[in-house]
């Protein structure tokens, strides 16, 4: 039966949940954004070529990215008890999912900064910008639309990612949906959670859609 303490039970678990995203999503690209950055300056057309870092790097990410979210989530449980001081709830979730994330941001960070036009590259290099003005001014700057588009998937990606973490008891609406949809056989829980999620999917989406169109610098020519 539904009362005002299922209610306020939801309301902490959309809370727990957004909490986890957003903050994981920021770390992960505190740790995703500079190795994106370092795949798009070494890799063969870069501007600091270096073979023997981008092998590396790149080894790395699919590595990681190829460990499934919950088998990570398990792994890094000392670590994770190290660093909070427990291996559950809201707080604990959010470094599996940094880790998680990470790798993601990193590929789609380079595959961005990728797609900037080579000529304007070109012409910063001939007028003698340095790496670090070309890194933020030209590549950042022309592919920020991708970048924030990117963002919004990693924000959804994390979220599922938060959802699973139920299973272990990481908090937020995933762990609801377990606790009393699946061990408790509640269905009417199950859905509203599940409802839950994918609204706060679309917000997301929504807002950055209209974030990037709005940063578009072709919309605004």
């Amino acid at each position: 039966m539904w009362d005002s303490t299922m209610t306020v039970m939801m309301l902490e678990g959309i809370r727990d949940t957004v909490y986890m995203t957003v903050v994981s999503t920021l770390f992960g690209y505190i740790l995703g954004l500079p190795l994106g950055i370092a795949l798009t300056l070494t890799d063969k057309n870069g501007l600091r070529q270096n073979r023997t870092i981008y092998r590396t790097l790149d080894m790395i990410i699919n590595i990681t990215r190829s460990v499934p979210f919950l088998i990570l989530l398990i792994v890094v449980m000392p670590l994770t008890k190290l660093l909070v001081g427990k291996s559950y709830g809201s707080t604990a979730t959010i470094v599996p999912l940094t880790l998680a994330a990470a790798p993601l941001i990193g590929r789609m960070v380079e595959s961005s900064l990728k797609e900037v036009n080579r000529g304007v590259i070109e012409a910063a290099v001939s007028m003698g910008a340095k790496t670090k003005t070309i890194v933020f001014k030209v590549l950042i700057g022309e592919a920020r639309t991708s970048l924030l588009v990117g963002v919004t998937i990693v924000l959804g990606t994390v979220l599922g990612y938060s959802a699973m973490a139920g299973v272990v008891g990481g908090g937020g609406l995933g762990d609801i949906a377990i606790r009393y949809g699946y061990y408790r056989y509640d269905t009417p829980v199950m859905l509203v959670t599940l409802v839950f999620i994918v609204a706060i999917v679309q917000l997301m989406q929504v807002v950055g859609t209209l974030l990037a169109k709005r940063m578009d610098h072709r919309n605004n020519e």
